[in-house]
């Protein structure tokens, strides 16, 4: 596996892998790494010839007072899982890497990019979306590999990707879960243990938003109400939003006619965690 730090670098791998007309599959990733980014690492090998995870946190994402300072950064452990799943390359590179001095462009999804996290996180979209930008144009990837559990984030790149004519088919992989119902964060790793507990509230009230649904109840604001019950009883969880909304343009919807996104952003102590899953009308 080779350890990439540079765009020329990478450019030279990515160039040398598609003259042999090999399908590349890119994985982005932050690292401190765990069963979720395996799980798409995992896809990607079965559905590319060589696979490229990148390792990078991005400033652009962060707000002036969320945890850019504090993430988590274990490159060389992650590498070693990387390297055990058969990883053709990693690409790490450093912030002046990828952004230089006085880097002034941007790429914004306009409106959408304002909705769900985006709203209470102003900027970090923008972040997002112009670092992926970046690493599309840098690894050249085929097909880009994404998880579910960041359902909005991959529909505001899907729009991306279509607006700007990239190349590059998304991959979403589904929400790998700890046994009690966990997501899998890298933030995780912030939570003491009773803020653990705590978390669970996340997944209990999707789990009650569904269980409505499926006897019957299509209305999303009273299915809204019946999910913010379950915050009610657990104080100790600070619900930022819980919505229904289009999975695609992540507007909010009135009755479920078709498929929808129930997401779910929450603070537990200091730690912000999002959630979600996917209802469907059976007819």
């Amino acid at each position: 596996m080779k350890l990439l730090h540079t765009i020329d670098e990478m450019g030279a791998f990515s160039r040398n892998a598609r003259s042999g007309s090999k399908r590349l599959g890119l994985v982005p990733t932050m690292g401190a790494l765990h069963e979720g980014h395996v799980s798409l690492v995992r896809a990607a090998r079965e559905k590319s010839d060589v696979v490229v995870v990148s390792i990078f946190v991005n400033p652009t994402q962060f707000g002036p007072s969320e945890d850019f300072s504090r993430y988590p950064r274990t490159l060389e452990k992650d590498c070693a899982l990387l390297e055990r799943e058969s990883v053709d390359a990693v690409f790490a590179p450093s912030s002046n890497e990828m952004y230089g001095s006085g880097s002034i462009t941007w790429v914004t999804v306009e409106a959408i990019s304002d909705r769900l996290c985006g709203r209470s996180r102003p900027g970090h979209f923008r972040g997002v979306t112009t670092v992926v930008a970046k690493l599309f144009n840098i690894v050249e990837p085929d097909i880009a590999f994404f998880g579910q559990k960041d359902a909005a984030q991959v529909a505001i790149i899907r729009r991306m990707v279509r607006d700007l004519n990239f190349p590059v088919a998304i991959e979403v992989c589904p929400i790998v879960r700890e046994a009690d119902g966990l997501a899998l964060s890298s933030r995780n790793v912030y939570l003491g243990p009773q803020e653990r507990k705590s978390a669970l509230v996340l997944h209990r009230s999707l789990n009650r938003v569904k269980e409505k649904f499926d006897h019957g109840e299509g209305n999303a604001l009273k299915l809204i109400v019946s999910g913010k019950e379950e915050f009610a009883k657990n104080p100790a969880a600070r619900l930022d939003y819980l919505e229904i909304v289009d999975p695609n343009s992540l507007e909010p919807v009135a009755d479920i006619s078709k498929p929808v996104l129930v997401a779910v952003a929450a603070f537990v102590g200091n730690t912000r965690l999002i959630d979600n899953l996917v209802l469907a009308p059976t007819r």
